[in-house]
C-alpha cells in the first residue's frame, strides 16, 4: 500500500470524464489530497461581504483529483475508506438572494465567517458548535460525456452532502470509466440534515482517502458503511424537536425551520441570519411519518448541549 500526496492546485470545477487524471495509483493505495473550500479559494477568512459578493460563482464547486485506480472497469465497484479530514481553523456560511429554504425571509447576501478550534466553534456565541468534518462531494466521473455542473448528485457520488460521510465510513461508489477517475472536495467543518441555507460551514481541508477495486461487487447506487457521527462537546443533554406536518415535505420541511429560527431569536436573542445559518450547520430534518395520506410529518431536531446551561429558559 502506497500513499501519494495531491495539491489542492490540480482541480476541477466540472465533472467530465475526458479529464487527463492527475495521478494514477494501484487498487488499495492511499491518496491524501489537499481540498479548496468550495469556492476554489475565492473565500478568504478575511473576506468580506463586498469580497463575497465579487467570487466567480462559475468556479463553485472546485474539487481535487481526477484520480485513475489501475483495474477500475465499468461494472466494479470503488470501495472509497474515509481516513482523515482535517480543517485548518476557519470555514464561513452564506446566505444568497433567491437560494436556500427560506429565501422569501432572507432576501440579501450575507457571509459569516467561522473559527474552527479542534472539534468545535464558538464563533456564534453563545452557541458551542462542535465539529465533523466531511467532504460534501465524493465521487468517481459519471457515465455521460461532456462537462456536468457538480451541484446534482447522481449514481457516481458526487455532490452527496451526505454529514455522515466522516472518517471511519466506507463509501462504495458504482464505476463508469475505466479508472474511476475519482475525484473530492466542497468540505464542511459542520452541517445539519437538510444543510437548510445552502452552505454548511464551508473550509479548505486535507483529506485521506483508501481507494479500492471491488471486483466482487455490484452497485447503480452509492452505499455506505457508517461509524458513529457527531460526538458531542458535552455530554448528552437531549434535544429540541420542532414537529410540522403538511401535505408536501418542503413545505413541512420549511415550517420547522421558521419555528427554529423564531424559538433561537426569542429564546437565545440571536439575530435572524445567525439562527438561520445555526439550523444549515446543526438542525436535523426528518421525516417522521408519510403514512398518513396525505400529509407528511416532518421533524427538526437540535441538540441541547449547543446551548449555555443546556438551553434552560
Amino acid at each position: 500500500m502506497a500513499t501519494h500526496l495531491i495539491s489542492k492546485a490540480r482541480n476541477h470545477t466540472r465533472w467530465n470524464n475526458q479529464l487527463v487524471p492527475v495521478l494514477e495509483v494501484a487498487s488499495g493505495d492511499v491518496v491524501e489530497m489537499g481540498c479548496h473550500d468550495s469556492s476554489g479559494g475565492q473565500v478568504t477568512a478575511a473576506s468580506t461581504l463586498a469580497d463575497y459578493a465579487a467570487i466567480d460563482r462559475g468556479r463553485i464547486h472546485t474539487i481535487t483529483g481526477p484520480v485513475f485506480v489501475k483495474g477500475a472497469k465499468p461494472g466494479d465497484v470503488l470501495e472509497v475508506k474515509i481516513r482523515q479530514i482535517e480543517h485548518q481553523g476557519w470555514g464561513w456560511t452564506s446566505l444568497v438572494p433567491g437560494l436556500g429554504s427560506l429565501p422569501d425571509r432572507f432576501p440579501d447576501l450575507f457571509l459569516f465567517i467561522w473559527k474552527l478550534e479542534g472539534n468545535l466553534s464558538r464563533s456564534l456565541a453563545p452557541i458551542t458548535l462542535p465539529l465533523a468534518p466531511f467532504c460534501g462531494i465524493v465521487g468517481v466521473a459519471p457515465p455521460d460525456p461532456g462537462e456536468h455542473r457538480t451541484r446534482p448528485p447522481g449514481p457516481f457520488g458526487g455532490n452527496l452532502d451526505v454529514r455522515q460521510l466522516v472518517p471511519g465510513t466506507t463509501l462504495y461508489l458504482p464505476i463508469f470509466n475505466e479508472g474511476g477517475l475519482f475525484s473530492a472536495g466542497d468540505a464542511h467543518a459542520a452541517q445539519g440534515d437538510g444543510e437548510v441555507c445552502i452552505n454548511g460551514i464551508e473550509c479548505p481541508v486535507t483529506a485521506e482517502f483508501q481507494l479500492t477495486v471491488r471486483k466482487d461487487l455490484k452497485l447503480d447506487q452509492p452505499f455506505a458503511e457508517l461509524p458513529p457521527t457527531r460526538p458531542a462537546v458535552v455530554a448528552d443533554l437531549g434535544s429540541f424537536a420542532f414537529i410540522a406536518p403538511a401535505e408536501q415535505a418542503m413545505d413541512a420541511a420549511r415550517n420547522v425551520i421558521h419555528h427554529v429560527i423564531d424559538f433561537l431569536m426569542a429564546r437565545f436573542g440571536l439575530p435572524a441570519e445567525h439562527a438561520y445559518i445555526l439550523c444549515s450547520v446543526a438542525l436535523d430534518l426528518k421525516i417522521s411519518q408519510c403514512v398518513n395520506v396525505p400529509m407528511i410529518t416532518v421533524t427538526g431536531t437540535l441538540q441541547k448541549n449547543l446551548f449555555p446551561n443546556g438551553g434552560s429558559a
